[in-house]
């Protein structure tokens, strides 16, 4: 069984080498459920690990709905992916009405060029699943990422094992919520491959922070921010 990590640092990343893990999905900021690493680790990563390397392209948090600029900025990232040799990507791109973009994503899926192609979680919000896999199965995408629409893998395992069984060339690989505990189940269920990232928090400081960075309004998942022009501007008439 393939046993792929979520990666989100060049530590986590050789930890999962270490630990004997065939594959990494590299990204970063894993609670915002991963975006798009820096262009360094990704460098870094390709060249300290022996493992193939797969890279998340998403250009940040929320839901999967782009602008033209945002999915710019996904095919330029595949582009950097590419000149520095990594294995695969991790993508995918959804309309407003949640079904899969499929101009958009066969775009990624072309950019990737001989790059392994992953169709990542995304799909837990299309409302006809099993339809979209068939889909995305003719596209030629090699392996679907999924929680079998639940909050996790064990929760979502009807539908896992739904798509298992209409799956050819595309491999159905659980994740979410995948541990020591409960890894072997999906073993016995039949998967050949699991995604997990098996993290643990560490405190580098003990020295507790004097004000927070990050926002004390957590953005619901349909939302995203963006700088507002009037405000920039009336900002700098301000004090100018």
């Amino acid at each position: 069984m393939i046993v792929e990590v979520c990666a989100n640092s060049l530590e986590s990343a050789l930890n999962a080498q270490l630990a004997g893990a065939h594959r990494i999905e590299l990204c970063s900021e894993l609670p915002l459920g991963g975006i798009t690493p820096s262009y360094g680790l990704i460098k870094k990563v390709r060249e300290a690990l022996s493992i193939p390397v797969h890279v998340l392209i998403r250009p940040r948090s929320g839901d999967f709905f782009y602008s033209d600029m945002e999915f710019q900025t996904m095919l330029e990232d595949i582009v950097i992916c590419t000149s520095l040799g990594v294995d695969g990507i991790v993508s995918g791109v959804l309309g407003p009405d949640l079904s899969v973009n499929w101009d958009r994503t066969k775009a990624l899926f072309k950019a990737a060029g001989n790059c392994s192609f992953t169709f990542h979680r995304a799909f837990d919000l299309v409302n006809n699943p099993l339809d979209t896999f068939v889909q995305i199965q003719e596209m030629g995408i090699q392996t679907l990422l999924t929680s079998g629409q639940a909050r996790s893998a064990m929760d979502g395992i009807s539908l896992l094992q739904q798509l298992k069984e209409i799956s050819g060339s595309c491999v159905v690989m659980p994740g979410a919520g995948i541990r020591e505990h409960n890894a072997i189940h999906f073993k016995q269920a039949g998967f050949k491959a699991i995604h997990l990232s098996a993290t643990k928090t560490i405190q580098n400081t003990s020295i507790p922070a004097k004000i927070p960075m990050n926002l004390s309004k957590a953005l619901a998942e349909n939302e995203t921010l963006v700088s507002d022009l009037t405000m920039l501007k009336k900002v700098i008439e301000s004090v100018n």
